[in-house]
């Protein structure tokens, strides 16, 4: 329904309104040059005239903050009111969207809402019958053709549309239609189309007994009937460019570059400053020189910020995050995204204190440049907003890569109040609310849950968020019907010193959300047999593995480890990360282990996707050593089997935390994470 809400309370022009509530609904845009569903500035197209009035409106009001919009279910539109309001600095406000349309077709008739239907377009509705009807008059008829023909009963596919003649917010007097044609548009034997062209109304005061003075009837005549011309030559600005002049020199940094694997559909990107002096020039001045070098890297083998699904952005203090989206908005736009802006995941790491500058960016690229991308910037009460240039969730060939989703309630982007559990049960209910967009539910679907843990929280809490989220995942997996049998998703519990806006959680969840629901998917029941998994508890051990697809892999590697692989000497007194020796025997065991899964589920390190190691700052000082003995250990198993190419960079990310494992103690000493895919 594309309502369009006449208003008889105007008092005076724009200046004079503003302690008004100023609504604008937006209908059908029928003169829309550009017909696609990502939104390109188009000159001549109707949308530039919403940009101009709106513009107008800021520049006579400048208190408006935000546009109001009546989006459901239409990204079409949504997205077209979105971009108006990017370019302008306002805040999209779509309140009903997502919402149940049966409920809120009877909420607008129970709250008061006097609408008539001005168009008719759809199977079941006839011009002679419905036009001119009032909402309330068509409730049951709309509900039966819903059940009879599954047509939208809020008219969101353009079944029908509406003019408002009277509501709660018009305070002083309501809508008279005096006279009106009814022009029919198409004469069509199934779903003919209909249209009503006012040609008089008045207003008529809702208190009739009021005296009206003569300055009353002044503002019935200059207010009422008041036009204000908006001047059409306004010149749109650009938007938003990378200027290398704007950015710091890269030319004393010591930039690294990883490179999972180029060979096949997907690769990962890793980039950060090099830096054993520990100190930095600041999180705005790294992060310009890091953004810079992975752009750069793109531009080398063809491909640019569209091929990117996902970023993950570490920074090493959380109070820098304004300035750091500053530094990624001049590179990452929707402009060089023609697909929509890849999803993200932000949180702080202590990377200073291992020599890594303080800004670490890690990015997933696709060769091909075919992802669906929800990129909701809408304040609403579906799930939290993505204002800026990061989206939801990004779907790329069955692998749905979601951002990081704090405890935000959507309506008001506040954190939920009750702690840290209640922040993450919120947190849950926005995922599965961007998992139902692709027809999934995480409870049935996630192959891999990476569940950030702020500092602040004590044991317990950490224990109670453990708790909480296996309790979740259990009862809505029981909720759910399950044409597949799916096995228990992966879970990595990560410490990190702080997280956007204070939050106490934040989940990083991966789904597998296959093309047709109804194929059948062969699970393949990991359990290496090898005399190497003995040095492996049982719960150490986690593998997700879809038979021909993927595999990931969670291997924890414990103090159990350190007693039986290193001297009783060693463990005793606590130094055992001390000797290189030690260090060595860890990193080939990780790397052989890996190896080892990876073959027993078919895959092959050609496959890798991506590869970290989670370690602890407090253990291991320099990221620089433990670089070197993981570089050492990958080339001594490419000397053995022969099964992997080792070149100038490494197949894996090093990323320090204060603490990383299965579970909620995160008491690793390190935590291999790995993700092999053949989709």
């Amino acid at each position: 329904m594309r309502n369009v809400w006449g208003c008889p309370c105007f008092e005076g022009g724009f200046e004079e309104r503003q302690g008004c509530v100023f609504l604008l609904t937006i209908h059908e845009l029928y003169h829309d040059r550009d017909q696609r569903l990502n939104y390109a500035i188009t000159p001549g197209d109707e949308v530039e005239d919403l940009f101009i009035l709106l513009n107008e409106v800021k520049q006579q009001i400048p208190s408006i903050t935000a546009v109001s919009s009546g989006a459901i279910a239409s990204d079409y539109q949504r997205l077209r009111v979105e971009s108006v309001c990017s370019r302008l600095g306002l805040v999209s406000l779509a309140y009903l969207w997502k919402q149940d349309q049966t409920f809120l077709l009877t909420e607008m008739i129970r709250r008061g809402i006097l609408a008539i239907t001005v168009k008719v377009a759809a199977i079941g509705l006839s011009p002679a019958k419905h036009l001119g009807r009032e909402l309330a008059d068509l409730e049951v008829p709309l509900l039966e053709l819903k059940e009879r023909y599954g047509i939208n009963v809020c008219g969101e596919g353009g079944e029908y549309e509406t003019l408002t003649l009277d509501c709660p917010l018009f305070s002083n007097a309501r809508i008279v239609l005096d006279k009106y044609d009814v022009v029919l548009h198409s004469a069509d034997s199934i779903a003919p189309v209909g249209i009503i062209h006012p040609l008089a109304f008045h207003p008529e005061y809702k208190n009739e007994n009021s005296s009206r003075s003569s300055s009353n009837d002044n503002v019935v005549s200059n207010g009422l009937h008041k036009v204000h011309e908006v001047e059409g030559d306004f010149v749109l600005p650009d938007i938003v460019k990378c200027q290398s002049s704007d950015l710091p020199s890269d030319a004393e940094k010591k930039l690294e570059l990883c490179i999972s694997n180029m060979g096949g559909e997907l690769f990962s990107l890793g980039c950060w400053i090099q830096n054993p002096s520990r100190t930095s020039k600041g999180l705005q001045d790294d992060l310009a020189s890091v953004l810079r070098r992975i752009e750069l890297q793109l531009s080398e083998n063809g491909f640019d910020w569209s091929n990117v699904l996902y970023v993950h952005l570490y920074i090493s203090n959380m109070e820098g995050f304004a300035l750091a989206n500053e530094v990624y908005v001049k590179f990452i736009t929707e402009k060089k995204c023609h697909l929509g802006v890849p999803s993200r995941s932000t949180i702080e790491l202590p990377l200073l204190e291992v020599g890594l500058g303080s800004g670490y960016v890690e990015v997933l690229v696709a060769k091909e440049q075919s992802k669906r991308v929800l990129h909701v910037q809408s304040i609403s009460s579906w799930a939290p907003s993505c204002i800026g240039p990061y989206s939801q969730a990004t779907l790329f060939k069955e692998v749905l890569y979601m951002a990081g989703q704090l405890g935000l309630d959507p309506p008001t982007m506040m954190l939920s109040p009750g702690g840290a559990t209640a922040e993450l049960e919120q947190a849950l209910i926005n995922c599965e609310a961007v998992a139902n967009c692709f027809n999934s539910f995480i409870s049935s679907s996630t192959i891999l849950f990476v569940i950030y843990c702020s500092s602040c929280l004590t044991s317990t809490e950490r224990v109670e968020i453990q708790h909480k989220m296996a309790h979740y995942i259990q009862q809505e997996a029981s909720n759910v019907h399950q044409t597949r049998r799916m096995p228990n998703p992966i879970f990595l519990y990560i410490l990190a010193p702080d997280l956007p806006k204070g939050a106490s959680v934040e989940i990083k969840p991966v789904l597998y959300v296959p093309e047709n629901a109804e194929d059948e998917v062969q699970i393949r029941e990991s359990r290496p047999a090898s005399k190497i998994s003995k040095q492996l508890n049982d719960s150490a051990l986690q593998v997700y593995a879809i038979s021909g697809k993927i595999c990931t892999v969670l291997v924890s590697v414990t103090n159990d480890f350190v007693k039986k692989s290193c001297s009783e000497t060693d463990v005793k007194s606590g130094n055992w990360h001390r000797s290189e020796r030690n260090l060595q025997t860890m990193a080939t065991f990780c790397v052989v282990f890996l190896n080892k899964i990876l073959s027993e589920n078919d895959f092959s390190w050609g496959d890798l996707i991506n590869l970290r190691f989670y370690y602890t700052t407090n253990l291991f000082g320099s990221a620089d050593t433990l670089d070197k003995i993981f570089t050492e250990a990958f080339a001594e198993l490419s000397l053995v089997n022969n099964c992997i190419k080792i070149g100038e960079t490494p197949r894996y990310n090093l990323v320090p935390v204060l603490g990383s494992g299965r579970s909620a103690s995160m008491d690793d000493i390190i935590t291999c994470e790995l993700f092999a895919s053949k989709l």
